[in-house]
């Protein structure tokens, strides 16, 4: 579909949060019925918490993982060849989005794997092939990829599962995140897992009900989920991120419908189990709102900083990187100007041009013109002592402070800013941005002139302009 829109990533990614929201409506619905299954369902859609993976399409290799996993769960239930061969094809798939999906090949073993030893015999292909698909992607590609896997993180593994579920219930009660500055908060969750767990084993014991065997493939996929995640932990890979909160959540949920199997509800308990539901809602949708004015923000540095790139691309420096400092973001470390505007060539931009540029929201322009500034290349060479008494033609007097408000318009070329003796002048420059000159140069020393080479672009109707502040004034000359 090309880089224009994301709107056919973003389509992909509600087919597959659909898709899931549904499989786990069914698995819920065969447990404990139908309306708790709704509800599960409804937690699930808008999961404040794993905002990252509901608003992002690139968190569509999360998504696809427990889509198919979650599927060849469910199709390894049927106990037969068809559905043995879905859960092969599932499961194959699911790897094939990510790691997430060995967490689910995993869980296919156990699920066969608590059959009788000739049921395990005849079934075991729907696990070992996906399996063997994965070692050989791991032993060919996958293990020249960067990794965490440390004794620390081994060692420290019992305190970040313990994290990673206390999170999930957090996040599923709506407590997962204080809202008053969008920090983790695992409090709640901690309290929650504490009451959860001496509920769950009080019910066990009184009860005394055999635990349904196909428990025991949701609890190897959550335990498996949880140490992995810890054996990788690095900076932003922690258990309480974002994106892991998606399939930890649908777990829980898959394994609590395991333990409360059979129980069905009364009016009076379904009614406070909506209740609750509709409480943890609120705060999620808080949270979901918020994730989108962060993609929001993202959305408009992208496009801003590509819009230098492009604007720039007849003297940019291929090597040229979007790194914070010049796109306002970390999000776009990996864009360098040589790949995306072969990429832009082939595929289409995303970029604003210059006219949506000019009416951009003000943190764009701003940013624009920084990433500008380093992609032209502007340049400064200061002069000591080049001051000359007696100005030339066709030089703009700056007034002793700042001079006009809107700055002194540059022409592409060379500009030469002389500064009387005295203090030092501040000069800086815009050209999208309103109001503001985010572009710096260097200081001006009184007695000096600062030469400034502004190179054409492909922009030749949106000019510089320049600020120069000094106390005993300046001049500008073209």
């Amino acid at each position: 579909f090309g880089m224009e829109s994301a709107r056919p990533a973003q389509l992909v990614l509600i087919a597959f949060l659909s898709a899931t929201a549904l499989l786990l409506f069914v698995y819920v619905r065969r447990r404990v019925g139908p309306w708790p299954a709704l509800l599960a369902t409804v937690l699930v859609l808008f999961l404040g918490p794993a905002w990252e993976v509901l608003l992002w399409p690139f968190e569509i290799t999360l998504v696809g993982a427990v889509t198919f996993g979650l599927a060849a769960l469910l199709a390894l239930e049927r106990e037969d060849r068809r559905g043995d061969l879905i859960a092969l094809v599932c499961l194959t798939l699911a790897i094939g989005f990510s790691n997430l999906g060995v967490v689910f090949v995993l869980a296919a073993a156990v699920a066969v794997g608590v059959g009788s030893r000739e049921a395990w015999l005849r079934r075991s292909y729907a696990f070992l092939v996906p399996g063997a698909l994965f070692a050989l992607w791991y032993l060919g590609w996958g293990s020249d990829a960067e990794s965490h896997l440390s004794l620390r993180n081994v060692l420290a593994s019992p305190q970040s599962v313990l994290d990673s579920a206390a999170m999930a219930v957090g996040s599923l009660a709506g407590l997962g995140v204080d809202l008053s500055d969008g920090q983790i908060d695992l409090t709640w969750g901690r309290i929650l897992l504490t009451a959860l767990v001496f509920g769950i084993a009080y019910r066990m014991l009184r009860e005394r009900s055999p635990i349904e065997r196909w428990l025991w493939p949701v609890a190897a996929a959550l335990a498996a989920n949880w140490f992995l995640t810890a054996f990788n932990i690095s900076e932003g890979r922690d258990p309480t991120s974002s994106r892991y909160q998606y399939a930890s959540c649908i777990l829980v949920l898959m394994l609590l419908a395991g333990l409360f199997k059979g129980v069905r509800l009364g009016r009076t308990g379904l009614a406070a189990l909506t209740a609750l539901t509709a409480l943890a809602v609120g705060p999620n949708l808080i949270q979901l709102k918020n994730g989108s004015h962060f993609y929001e923000q993202q959305s408009v540095l992208t496009r801003a900083g590509t819009a230098a790139i492009e604007i720039a691309r007849d003297t940019v420096d291929p090597g040229l990187q979007l790194s914070p400092e010049v796109a306002g973001t970390h999000t776009l470390v990996n864009v360098f100007a040589g790949p995306y505007l072969e990429a832009a060539d082939e595929y289409g931009s995303p970029a604003y041009t210059p006219a949506e540029l000019a009416a951009a929201p003000p943190e764009g322009r701003r940013q624009a013109d920084v990433a500008l500034a380093h992609a032209l290349g502007l340049s400064t060479v200061t002069r000591p002592g080049a001051f000359r008494a007696r100005p030339p033609r066709g030089c703009v007097a700056v007034a002793p402070g700042g001079g006009p408000q809107e700055g002194v318009r540059l022409r592409p070329g060379t500009t030469r800013v002389e500064v009387p003796p005295g203090p030092a002048a501040a000069i800086s420059l815009r050209r999208f941005a309103a109001g503001e000159f985010p572009v710096t140069a260097p200081a001006a020393p009184g007695g000096s002139a600062v030469e400034i080479t502004v190179p054409r672009d492909r922009a030749p109707g949106r000019p510089w302009f320049l600020r120069v502040e000094a106390e005993q004034g300046a001049r500008v000359c073209g």
